[in-house]
């Protein structure tokens, strides 16, 4: 096993320092290679430390200006410090530059979604559960912006796809329940509502769906 792939897995480890030093040789023995770069890059980007990351990226792409993996990594240090226009510009390049993988897509709709811009990010969103299926977090941020665009069975429809990953994903459920409440049907609302407190008894906006529905039905109670 060479001392990058040695390294990615005392990175998977936790064996930081281990991982440091196996890059840091990678890099010495092949200083024009950009994935010894990209590698210690990655490594500082998982300890937040997000400068000195930028700088091993920037050396990968002076070395090779179509390291898509240099800007997917620069386009995540953007996103963590809430620079979401740059964070955009770097997962566009990232894809410009042959990276087709759904982290990126997703990660480019987040940066769109961030900036207000939901309409823009649903093909991006569209492409990341293509290339990945199975992606929950996908799936639900999807859902969420269908909303926002006032997309709403649709919206419901992709909930309900969440809830085949996984049937516990209390948002999910909060979510189908103020679709249905979108539709009138409050005793729909209220089931969904219930369901997400079952599994996530904190979850403060499905009690106050809840509670709303209680209030509205026994105000139409008193009136009758």
């Amino acid at each position: 096993m060479d001392k990058i792939s040695k390294g990615i897995e005392k990175m998977q480890e936790q064996d930081l320092q281990e991982a440091a030093r196996l890059f840091n040789e990678a890099i010495e023995e092949n200083p024009e290679d950009p994935v010894g770069f990209i590698n210690f890059g990655n490594l500082l980007l998982h300890m937040n430390d997000y400068q000195r990351a930028e700088k091993f990226y920037h050396k990968a792409i002076e070395l090779d200006p179509n390291a898509a993996t240099a800007y997917f990594g620069l386009g995540n240090a953007a996103f963590e410090q809430e620079d979401y226009p740059a964070a955009q510009q770097y997962f566009q390049k990232a894809v410009n530059s042959g990276l087709e993988e759904g982290d990126v897509y997703m990660m480019l709709a987040m940066s769109l979604q961030h900036q207000d811009h939901q309409k823009l990010s649903l093909p991006y969103f569209q492409r990341a559960i293509e290339l990945n299926p199975k992606d929950e977090s996908a799936l639900f941020q999807y859902g969420l912006a269908l909303a926002q665009t006032n997309q709403i069975q649709l919206a419901q429809k992709t909930f309900f796809k969440v809830l085949e990953i996984n049937e516990e994903h209390s948002d999910a459920l909060y979510n189908i329940g103020v679709s249905y409440l979108y539709e009138e049907d409050a005793d729909r609302a209220y089931e969904f509502f219930d369901k997400a407190l079952h599994y996530q008894p904190d979850h403060l906006l499905a009690a106050n769906g809840k509670k709303s529905i209680d209030e509205m039905l026994s105000q139409d109670n008193q009136e009758q």
